[in-house]
């Protein structure tokens, strides 16, 4: 593809099998948004974060070109809770390594696993998945919540960035006036953040998921041109770095650390109060 050329690109699903090897010969990206459904507290939908990841990797794919598959809405070690589903560690990793393993198999060179679902043990898994792509099938996978490339505080939960943009993509699901008035608690808000409450907009939503997209096709570029896997292994190695103290405080076993940190959270919010 030139640099007067418009990328080439299109959804999965709705391509016959000659357009998507024209695709795939322009553009061998594959995009794979990743959300879950989970509780949110009772102001945005338990979609969210899958609706976020689409529209990343959205905006990423009309850049770069390439396919953008259907969100995944299977998320590892989601918050507890009745609304909540979860999958394990272990059986989200065969999923990632089929996936993968497909994937490489159909002739892409890149797969992007863009996750609106931010939680550690959720991540580290993912990780472990794409780095297994890279040395079992030379295929260079990145793996990374929506806003890893932008600012670490735009992955808050239920709070001003995640309610602005649920207010820039789907407005008619939002209703920040079920949070009422009295100061928001963990448990019962879902709120992890910024009070969304008079602060979250739909234009600074625009803003961060515009942003988000721009970085994540400008990685990728990077690497359909370099064809290098060191920018990956010093990406997986920074984020591990950031769950370090996670796993420290609330040990290694992924299925079990989620709710420990919950449990913990909640303690010290009602121990605050």
């Amino acid at each position: 593809m030139t640099m007067s050329e418009a990328p080439i690109w299109g959804r999965y699903v709705e391509l016959r099998p000659d357009k998507l090897a024209a695709i795939r010969s322009h553009a061998p990206v594959a995009y794979v948004p990743w959300g879950g459904m989970e509780w949110h507290g009772p102001h945005l939908p338990l979609g969210i974060d899958g609706i976020v990841a689409d529209a990343v990797a959205l905006r990423a794919v009309r850049r770069t070109g390439g396919v953008l598959l259907p969100t995944v809405w299977l998320a590892a070690n989601v918050l507890p809770h009745p609304d909540s589903m979860s999958l394990s560690s272990g059986l989200l990793s065969q999923l990632l390594d089929t996936m993968l393993a497909q994937l490489a198999a159909a002739g892409w060179r890149v797969v992007v696993l863009t996750s609106g679902h931010y939680g550690h043990a959720h991540e580290l898994t993912m990780i472990a998945a794409a780095e297994r792509a890279i040395q079992q099938h030379g295929l260079l996978a990145l793996a990374a919540p929506c806003f890893a490339l932008v600012d670490e505080a735009m992955q808050d939960r239920a709070a001003l960035w995640e309610s602005s943009m649920a207010l820039a993509l789907r407005p008619e699901l939002v209703h920040l006036q079920s949070l009422g008035l009295a100061p928001l608690r963990p448990e019962s808000s879902g709120v992890i953040g910024r009070d969304p409450r008079d602060t979250a907009s739909a234009s600074l939503g625009n803003s961060a998921l515009n942003l988000a997209g721009e970085r994540l096709a400008a990685a990728v570029s990077e690497l359909l041109i370099a064809n290098n896997t060191a920018p990956l292994q010093a990406l997986y190695t920074e984020r591990r770095a950031r769950c370090h103290s996670f796993l420290e405080r609330f040990g290694t076993d992924l299925d079990q650390a989620t709710q420990a940190w919950w449990a913990d959270l909640i303690h010290d919010t009602s121990a605050e109060s």
